[in-house]
């Protein structure tokens, strides 16, 4: 077995364990402590790959933003210490029958389609090349899943900004 094929498992544990220490965990900082490893599992999978740049817009948007969102939020709300409610069985149910529906239609989509290259030029992963072909609006552009990407940022702001409203005890 080569040193790549370990690196690569130990970083499919550290995103696949986070990843179900997150769902899993009982307390919501714990929760989302899990997500950042999985999150920067992530990233050190994209440094493998040698994409550097994709790699550190993982790192300052996800890491950096949303889960410092998250982590701002729970220390608001003062539930750090507080543990989660436990799940219903129906709607966990649905959850779990919704995630494997989801899995199968993927894996059914990665199957039934033929990846043809489009072509046999390499194309360099450079800052500049990134960058115009992001903003792009050409047949091979990006703008859209960048637009997509800023709405997200959004909505993660106006969710922590949610969950941080304080909510009168009923009487």
């Amino acid at each position: 077995m080569s040193a790549s094929i370990i690196i690569f498992y130990i970083l499919a544990a550290i995103i696949l364990g986070g990843g179900i220490l997150a769902v899993t965990a009982r307390k919501i900082f714990r929760s989302a402590i899990y997500l950042l490893f999985s999150l920067i599992g992530i990233a050190g999978l994209y440094f493998f790959l040698n994409y550097e740049f994709i790699a550190a817009v993982q790192i300052v948007v996800y890491v950096g933003g949303i889960v410092v969102l998250i982590i701002f939020s729970i220390f608001l709300t003062h539930a750090s210490g507080a543990d989660m409610q436990e799940p219903k069985l129906i709607p966990a149910l649905f959850s779990a029958f919704a995630a494997c529906f989801a899995c199968a239609l993927v894996i059914l989509l990665i199957n039934n389609h033929t990846f043809i290259p489009t072509s046999n030029t390499v194309i360099e992963p450079t800052v500049k090349t990134i960058g115009r072909q992001m903003l792009s609006t050409t047949e091979h552009g990006f703008i859209l899943p960048f637009e997509v990407v800023s709405m997200l940022l959004l909505a993660a702001m106006i969710g922590s900004i949610v969950i941080a409203l304080k909510t009168k005890p009923k009487a």
